[in-house]
């Protein structure tokens, strides 16, 4: 299945969250959910905001921004390019 986002929304891969800290296992119930992903699609934009992301952008987004997908078993978070925070380079 493929899904193109439309206006200014952006389809995004979440990080995967960090497994162990100092060895120490932690369980999928106490762990952090990540503020980094990568951009799998992205609309056209608005005729008020023209999209400034691209696929494959690192992107660093808020901590409750989005709404999460699962599709094919895979997890996936669409949001507005404005909760986007920063691109990481």
């Amino acid at each position: 299945m493929k899904i193109q986002p439309l206006a200014d929304r952006v389809l995004i891969t979440p990080a995967a969250a960090e497994e162990t800290v100092g060895g120490i296992i932690i369980p999928d119930t106490a762990k952090e959910k990540p503020l980094r992903g990568k951009v799998i699609a992205v609309g056209n934009g608005t005729k008020d905001e023209e999209m400034v992301l691209k696929k494959g952008d690192e992107v660093l987004y808020g901590k409750y921004a989005g709404t999460e997908l699962e599709l094919d078993g895979e997890k996936y978070l669409m949001m507005r390019q404005s909760d986007v925070l920063a691109i990481v380079k």
